[in-house]
């Protein structure tokens, strides 16, 4: 059985991993995986047959002054692609359900949306000013998850509104893109309906600029799962009142 063990270093004296590990193999738990976190923190993959010996780490390292556990759980999406990429996914303040990237992230941003889009059937709202790669960054996780991507509405390389989807468009192994300004502002009746339709079907979703649609398009923010927010640099404002005076400078996503 895997485990997630997260510690962070109180005392950064060489040998501190070797004890670690030491302590690990004494109790016959097997590294899977092991990777640098942040300075002074570093998270592992561990294997053990035998949840009495997670116990035994837990009561060895509870009295230590050079290392802290701050996690022993069974492994989430999120633990296996902070391990891979040695680095954490930042989470909102304000909704543990909002994860930020900058654009140096795209590789992280990618595996994450993909590890979701695998996942049953999310509703995924992705934010981000106009070309910072929201769209792109969607196909490659469609891509990364062995899902068909299905552009619902969309400005990538001409303008896509569609009023009706075929069967196959709507099998599991597929996720329904929406731009949500093409799907508000340009939307023709019939596309309106087909949104309102889809929103009901279990099927994955991406939907790009969800505030626009959520404002625009009477639907309850509830229908958002996750919301990823992509930006050029962390202190890039993500302003969507740019929308209400000049909504063309978004065509490209």
């Amino acid at each position: 059985m895997e485990w997630y063990f997260e510690y962070i270093i109180h005392q950064n004296r060489p040998g501190v991993l070797g004890d670690v590990a030491t302590l690990l193999g004494l109790l016959g738990i097997n590294i899977k995986m092991i990777n640098g976190l942040a300075p002074q923190r570093r998270g592992l993959i561990i294997l053990s047959d035998n949840h009495s010996k997670i116990i035994t780490l837990k009561r060895a390292l509870a009295n230590s002054t050079t290392v802290e556990i701050t996690a022993l759980r069974r492994p989430t999406l999120i633990d296996r692609i902070n391990l891979q990429h040695g680095k954490m996914i930042h989470r909102s303040p304000d909704n543990p359900n909002t994860f930020r990237f900058t654009r140096d992230d795209l590789g992280m941003l990618v595996d994450f949306l993909g590890g979701l889009l695998q996942k049953s059937c999310p509703v995924v709202g992705v934010r981000g000013m106009p070309r910072v790669g929201k769209t792109e960054s969607i196909i490659a996780a469609c891509v990364h998850a062995n899902k068909k991507w299905i552009m619902v509405s969309s400005t990538l390389m001409r303008q896509v509104m569609r009023n009706n989807l075929t069967e196959e468009e709507l099998a599991d192994d597929c996720v329904l893109v929406i731009d949500g300004i093409v799907s508000t502002f340009r939307a023709s009746q019939k596309h309106r309906e087909l949104l309102k339709e889809i929103m009901k079907i279990p099927i994955p979703k991406v939907i790009e600029h969800p505030d626009i649609l959520l404002r625009e398009g009477d639907f309850s923010p509830d229908i958002i799962d996750y919301t990823i927010e992509l930006r050029r640099t962390e202190d890039e404002e993500i302003n969507y009142e740019l929308v209400c005076q000049n909504f063309s400078s978004f065509d490209i996503s």
